[in-house]
Parts: C-alpha cells; sequence; structure tokens
C-alpha cells in the first residue's frame, strides 16, 4: 500500500512522464500479480493499485492516444478483481465489470477506430470489422474480449447483454487465428468455455470447446491449471463425463502451482477444483 501511495505521489508530480512509468508500473504489477501463491493478499492489495490506475485514467484528462497499454492494464485488473474477489456481492462484481469494459473500449478507440465504431453495431459489422483488423491489433481485440466476457458474465442474468456473445466469439476466434498462444493461452479457454455453454443439440460446439482447451493445456506445456478446471467445468460437465471430470480437478489438485505467470490463477484454479470435486455427487 505504502509503495503504491509513493507511486502515486511521484507520478502526479511528472505528468509528462506518465504514460512511460504508468506502463512500466503497470508492467512490473502484473508480473508480480501473477507470480503470487497468496489470493488473499493480491485481493486486499489491488484496490490501491486500481485506484491508482483511475487516477491516472481520469477521463478528460488529456488525450487517451498513447495511453492504451494502462487502459489495458486497468481493464485486466478491475476485470480480474470483479471475477474473482467479490464473493457473491454480485452489484460490486457488475460495477467493477463494467469499469473494466469501459476502459477496454477506451484502449480499442485509440488503437483501433474502425473496430471502435463497431462495437454497438450489429453483429455482422462487427464481424466484418474484426475479421479486417490487422493482425497488429491482437493484443487489443483480446483485451476487449476479455472485459466484454467478464461484462457478460456479472450481468448473466441480463438477456441484452447475452446477445453480444457473438461479437466476443469472433474477437477471440479472430485473436487465435493470428497468434493461438496470445495470453498464455487464455484466448482459447475463453472460447473452450464458450463452444461448452450449450449441449450440440441446441447450438453449442463441445467437441470444439473440447480441441480449445486441450490446445491451451499443451501449450502450457500442462502449466495452466485454469484450463484444466474449467475443461471440467464445463465440457465435461456439459458431456456428462464423469471421469474426464474426475480425472482433471484431480490432476488440478496434485500440480505444483508455482508456475512462471501461471502462479496465482493455478491457486484460485486448485480453490475452485476442490469445490467442483466436493459436488460431483450432486452434479452427475
Amino acid at each position: 500500500m505504502a509503495a503504491l501511495l509513493a507511486a502515486a505521489a511521484l507520478l502526479a508530480g511528472c505528468a509528462s512522464l506518465v504514460g512511460r512509468a504508468g506502463d512500466r508500473l503497470a508492467g512490473r504489477l502484473g508480473t508480480v500479480i501473477l507470480a503470487s501463491d497468496d489470493p488473499a493478499t493480491v485481493r486486499d492489495a489491488l484496490p490501491a493499485y486500481l485506484l491508482l490506475l483511475d487516477a491516472m485514467l481520469i477521463e478528460g484528462d488529456g488525450d487517451d492516444a498513447g495511453r492504451s497499454g494502462l487502459l489495458f492494464a486497468a481493464a485486466e485488473l478491475n476485470g480480474a478483481y470483479a471475477g474473482n474477489f467479490t464473493g457473491d456481492d454480485r452489484e460490486r462484481a457488475r460495477r467493477l465489470a463494467g469499469k473494466a469494459f469501459a476502459y477496454a473500449r477506451r484502449g480499442v478507440c485509440t488503437t483501433a477506430a474502425t473496430l471502435c465504431a463497431r462495437i454497438d453495431g450489429d453483429v455482422d459489422g462487427f464481424a466484418q470489422a474484426v475479421a479486417d483488423a490487422p493482425p497488429a491489433q491482437a493484443p487489443a481485440m483480446y483485451a476487449l474480449a476479455a472485459a466484454w466476457a467478464g461484462q457478460l458474465q456479472a450481468n448473466s442474468d441480463d438477456w441484452g447483454a447475452i446477445a453480444d456473445l457473438p461479437k466476443v466469439q469472433a474477437l477471440l476466434e479472430r485473436v487465435v487465428a493470428i497468434d493461438p498462444g496470445h495470453a498464455r493461452g487464455m484466448a482459447r479457454v475463453y472460447l473452450g468455455v464458450l463452444d461448452s455453454l450449450r449441449p450440440e443439440a441446441v447450438g453449442g460446439r463441445p467437441e470444439r470447446g473440447r480441441a480449445h482447451f486441450e490446445a491451451a493445456i499443451a501449450q502450457s506445456g500442462g502449466r495452466n491449471l485454469y484450463a484444466s478446471t474449467l475443461f471440467a467445468e464445463y465440457y465435461a460437465r456439459l458431456v456428462f463425463d464423469r471421469e474426464l471430470h474426475d480425472r482433471l480437478l484431480r490432476e488440478v489438485l496434485a500440480a505444483d502451482p508455482h508456475a512462471d505467470g501461471y502462479t496465482l490463477t493455478n491457486v484460485l484454479a486448485q480453490q475452485r477444483a476442490r469445490t467442483l470435486l466436493a459436488s460431483g455427487d450432486d452434479y452427475f
């Protein structure tokens, strides 16, 4: 906390360096957070950094041009907090997920004007803009897709919001087509979840979802335990494969969570895996 407040004071006095210093700070904090094996510490410390980012990104305080790195960092961390640390407080999750999406949208509008202009349009027009986006825009598309998916999850009871799922799918499929291993394979994990939301009989594509999960796990050399946990939760439960479900979760629980770039998410995955395994008898 003290270190973050000191950084805020320093940046407040060096406005001309906010973009560069902020990007470096965002990158370093992101690395430290992902390396943590103590989710409670991250949960308690992260709000201070979120407020720092808010202070650096006050809308109207200068041009967003050149601040896309900070905007995407703010989107990622607000989304991560909303999805992992808000517990049963649905209203708080909605607020933070909405803020994450707003930051991601601002970031896209600084780097991909054509895509930005189609966000609120019809699905076909948006999908065409995504298809036409150059490969260099993959990070922006992924940041928007991840924040958008988090917002939809936080508003899962809003059918109007859920209607945007095809736009999220289009973004993720384009990112994977450009860079299959993007974001440590998490683009494929998101696609695995989306393709496993419904049975094949009603339009789902669970076997394609399985392929995405398996590809993400293989890309990480088995270190991405969240991919395995979500594979069990979404695919194995959807197709009622108890053997696969339990095997995946036991492998997650038996694994060492410490892995470069995955430690925090692996610890969270193990927590989720314990709950899923314990509820298996009730589900199956």
